[in-house]
């Protein structure tokens, strides 16, 4: 089971309290939402989306096993405001995000985000009609000098260019289909030292063309404006970021609010891993938690 990041201590910041109306806007295999219940049972109403039917349908099952009426969907938190027609809920008081995927998502999908696995190149979460942006339209189609500016502005990958050349060299022999494959292509396209770094060297790479197709940033942006639209007065929300592009448009969302008035932040530097969850989860090195409240 995957285990969640900052978990005690972003549960702990929502101060949660009877009669709160918690929404997780990044619900994944349920880990804060079962904290959440685990402290207050039903003396606080437990809500959650996710755009990962998988991993909505796996919470669902968590919290039920413990006795817990979650009520959760299907849903990308960019349509945050839509919660209310699809859970049939009240205002929130308390919001979530954690904006780590999860090794569920990335290593069992099946949906090529893991640069180990042999997978077709995806990258998405969305199953629909097939309508969407997928990491083989971007491998394949986008042009080099994209290419090389999507994977330095959101992987920022010191090689970029040397890749997205790789790539597109590739592709000019045979599509390039598999994610297995685009590792490769973007090992040979860097130095020989570069490859035996602390990180694998497909790892930037990856990160930037799956932030792309899946518009990442600007879901976030309208996630958290429509966040902070829906919660109640004197209501929180806390934001778990992984790197630091994420961290950066939270820092500045809650910082533009508290100027303006309208929020506290509580958090005046952000909240990190002590040592003995670093001790227990390296995921949870990078991980940055700030938390608002509304005023």
């Amino acid at each position: 089971m995957h285990k969640s990041v900052l978990l005690k201590k972003a549960i702990d910041g929502l101060d949660l309290k009877k009669g709160d109306i918690y929404l997780d806007a990044t619900l994944g295999a349920g880990g804060h939402a079962e904290e959440v219940y685990a402290r207050m049972k039903a003396e606080t109403q437990i809500y959650g989306i996710d755009a990962d039917e998988t991993a909505v349908s796996i919470a669902k099952e968590r919290l039920q096993l413990l006795g817990a009426k979650p009520h959760f969907a299907v849903c990308n938190f960019r349509h945050l405001d839509k919660v209310f027609d699809l859970l049939n809920m009240d205002a929130p008081t308390k919001i979530l995000f954690d904006l780590g995927w999860s090794a569920m998502q990335m290593e069992e999908s099946k949906r090529g985000f893991s640069f180990l696995r042999d997978e077709p190149l995806v990258m998405t979460l969305a199953k629909g009609d097939g309508a969407e942006v997928t990491a083989y339209d971007a491998v394949n189609a986008w042009g080099e000098e994209n290419l090389a500016d999507i994977i330095y502005g959101y992987g920022e990958e010191k090689y970029s260019r040397r890749i997205a050349r790789a790539i597109v060299e590739a592709r000019e022999a045979k599509p390039i289909t598999s994610s297995l494959e685009l590792a490769e292509i973007v090992k040979a396209a860097v130095p020989v030292w570069y490859r035996f770094g602390k990180i694998h060297p497909a790892t930037r790479t990856f990160q930037a063309i799956r932030i792309a197709v899946n518009d990442e940033l600007q879901a976030l942006k309208e996630g958290l404006e429509k966040a902070f639209e829906i919660l109640q007065n004197e209501g929180r929300i806390a934001a778990i970021s992984f790197h630091s592009l994420e961290d950066r448009i939270v820092k500045n969302f809650f910082r533009d609010l508290a100027d303006a008035g309208k929020a506290e932040i509580l958090t005046k530097k952000p909240i990190t891993a002590d040592e003995d969850e670093l001790r227990q989860n390296a995921r949870s090195r990078s991980a940055k938690l700030r938390i608002i409240k509304k005023i």
